[in-house]
């Protein structure tokens, strides 16, 4: 079943490609985008748990990360309405999950 992949509102969807355009590889921009896309098809990838605790992001929790190189995709899946929000793109770091 195919997912919806969004943005809960249009300021988080800039801040991710601000983020996304100050990533000097561009190999990883493109594999970022794949791995965005990739969700429609596999909310939940396998080798990838559920982050616990869950991350408060602009006042959405992220449950779910995505691993891309040194990066992580942040988003939670509404499985009700078939749709997955993506919320952050942040840097591996000591803050990533903070």
């Amino acid at each position: 079943m195919k997912y919806f992949v969004a943005f809960p509102t249009p300021s988080i969807e800039k801040k991710f490609y601000k983020a996304l355009d100050s990533i000097d590889s561009k190999e990883t921009r493109e594999t970022i985008l794949k791995s965005l896309e990739s969700l429609a098809d596999n909310p939940r990838p396998f080798g990838e748990p559920k982050i616990k605790p869950p991350i408060f992001v602009y006042h959405y929790t992220a449950q779910y990360r995505v691993k891309v190189g040194r990066y992580r995709i942040l988003y939670d899946v509404d499985d009700k309405n078939k749709v997955v929000l993506v919320l952050d793109l942040r840097k591996r770091s000591e803050r990533t999950y903070k």
